[in-house]
């Protein structure tokens, strides 16, 4: 049966993951005139909170999971406490430090499974937890995870430009964690697997000409896609058939799923072939998916068909208008050797990872 681009694109931005990402809108705009320490002010929407220090960035990142989410597996929402903020800081080009956590659990029981999920993730991902807050006895199972990392050179979704290229990369060796779309490649990885793969991240931070990046999370590959494109004031044209995706997942359920490793990331057309040499070296699948334009639109296209996911100039993603007017997409801002600002406010993202 031959697809129906159309028919796909208004499945997917109906889903629940990818109209979520609107309700941010004024929780950013909330906190757009915050400013620690007199820093640089970057808007809200990256993946991790940046503070300059005299030798680099520390980074500060932390997700809250849905309760239905926590009640239906606490072992797994424990460990993608640890996972999914280790790929916020990875994701800004960064390397987790440590990670503290807030547990509410109705039992005993739930809150074995709770820390124990917590603990087998902190281990497969070197990562010690040094504190946290817990509360017994109480009403449902909820859990929140905070993380801090460092960075050398950071990574920002702010920053990608025209002329760039998007790339994905995701690792496709898993299988789905019903009933979620949740794309689990993490909890069967062998020892030391996920500790060397996030740490391409900042290896490629560190890459002249790659200028940005964002995790693929909850609003899947085309919501994440916006949120980049909405923050760099920037458009891209998608080849759907370029996507990496397991052959016998349908492109409705791919394109609406939460991978545990998955990236998209920008940058020069020079420095494709050494970026995707690197994610190629650890068996994880990686392409150019798009070219970036100065246009609003995330457009997609397969074989003869093109349409439109977003247009951003008719309807704001994820950047408030508040951000529109101090963002960093002013006349300079897509140069590639500009710094990075100091301040970045993290997505305070809601979803079933996390």
């Amino acid at each position: 049966m031959e697809l129906n681009l159309q028919q796909l694109i208004t499945h997917v931005r109906k889903d629940s993951g990818v109209q979520s990402k609107l309700a941010l809108q004024p929780v950013l705009d909330r906190f757009s005139d915050s400013q620690p320490n007199g820093d640089a002010f970057h808007p809200n929407g990256d993946d991790a909170a940046v503070i300059a220090t005299e030798s680099g960035f520390n980074l500060f990142a932390m997700e809250g999971f849905i309760p239905e989410f926590v009640a239906h597996d606490p072992w797994f929402a424990g460990w993608c406490g640890v996972m999914v903020n280790c790929s916020d800081i990875a994701a800004m080009g960064g390397k987790p430090v440590a990670v503290t956590n807030a547990i509410w659990a109705q039992n005993d029981a739930s809150l074995t499974l709770l820390m124990q999920g917590i603990a087998d993730a902190a281990a497969a991902y070197g990562v010690p937890v040094v504190g946290g807050h817990t509360c017994q006895n109480t009403a449902s199972d909820q859990l929140s995870v905070a993380i801090v990392g460092q960075a050398q050179q950071v990574l920002s979704s702010f920053a990608a430009k025209p002329g760039d290229v998007l790339l994905c990369a995701v690792d496709l060796r898993g299988q789905y964690q019903a009933p979620f779309l949740n794309w689990n490649a993490a909890t069967t990885a062998p020892p030391g697997q996920l500790q060397q793969d996030i740490a391409l991240l900042p290896e490629i931070a560190a890459m002249a000409g790659v200028t940005g990046a964002k995790d693929i999370s909850q609003a899947g590959l085309l919501g994440t896609a916006t949120m980049f494109m909405d923050c760099s004031r920037c458009g891209v044209d998608i080849q759907l058939q370029a996507i990496p995706k397991p052959t016998a997942v349908s492109w409705e359920d791919w394109l609406c799923s939460f991978p545990s490793f998955g990236y998209l990331i920008s940058c020069e057309p020079h420095c494709v072939e050494a970026v995707l040499a690197l994610f190629q070296q650890r068996d994880i699948h990686a392409a150019v998916i798009g070219e970036i334009n100065d246009s609003s639109s995330v457009a997609v296209s397969y074989q003869q068909q093109q349409t439109e996911f977003w247009n951003l100039a008719q309807q704001a993603y994820l950047v408030p208008e508040s951000g529109r007017d101090l963002d960093s997409r002013s006349a300079d801002s897509h140069s590639s050797d500009r710094p990075l600002s100091k301040i970045h406010e993290y997505d305070n993202k809601e979803h079933s990872y996390a």
